[in-house]
């Protein structure tokens, strides 16, 4: 079972049909909507500063997710896939953007709508990507620009793919309860 742990007087919130690993760690102001998935050795660290994530979101094995003391927020809007890995600290995702694996964001970055950030991108404070983008490289910087609809269709398609997964999770864990 994930470990949900108040502090400072704010305690989780799961949104309805989430999916949480068995070892994910959601601490503090985490407000989550649905059909989201949280991923094996991911943390969610809402002590210092709130983290708000839209519907359909997965954030994958390993990710990071925390802020900065009264200065940075967590931002993640609808259909995001953050991939293994992550470190998201104080920065905000649009809805339908997907983020590779093992890439960093820093503070107050914002990644617009159906962007794209490449595995091991560094994203650095302040930075814009601006929607239907990809972005790469340490530090990040623009690539190309990317076709709204495929790249819609590519976000959405991960995120369906977890949702399944997480279907699977859930099933085991139904199966072992009713042989109880």
């Amino acid at each position: 079972m994930a470990l949900i742990k108040s502090v400072r007087g704010f305690t989780p919130q799961i949104g309805e049909n989430c999916y949480l690993a068995d070892n994910a760690t959601i601490i503090g102001d985490v407000v989550m909507g649905k059909d989201c998935s949280v991923w094996f050795n991911a943390v969610l660290r809402g002590d210092v500063n709130s983290i708000r994530i839209g519907d359909r979101v997965n954030i994958q094995d390993g990710t990071v997710l925390h802020t900065l003391y009264e200065k940075s927020t967590v931002e993640i809007g609808n259909d995001v896939s953050i991939g293994h890995n992550v470190t998201l600290h104080g920065a905000c995702v649009h809805d339908n953007a997907l983020i590779g694996m093992g890439s960093t964001l820093l503070d107050h970055a914002v990644v617009g709508e159906g962007a794209i950030v490449a595995a091991g991108a560094l994203v650095l404070a302040n930075t814009v990507i601006e929607p239907h983008t990809l972005w790469g490289g340490v530090p990040a910087k623009f690539i190309k620009k990317v076709d709204p609809a495929q790249s819609k269709e590519l976000n959405q398609k991960i995120a369906n793919g977890y949702l399944m997964y997480a279907s699977w999770f859930k099933e085991e864990e139904t199966q072992k309860q009713t042989q109880l």
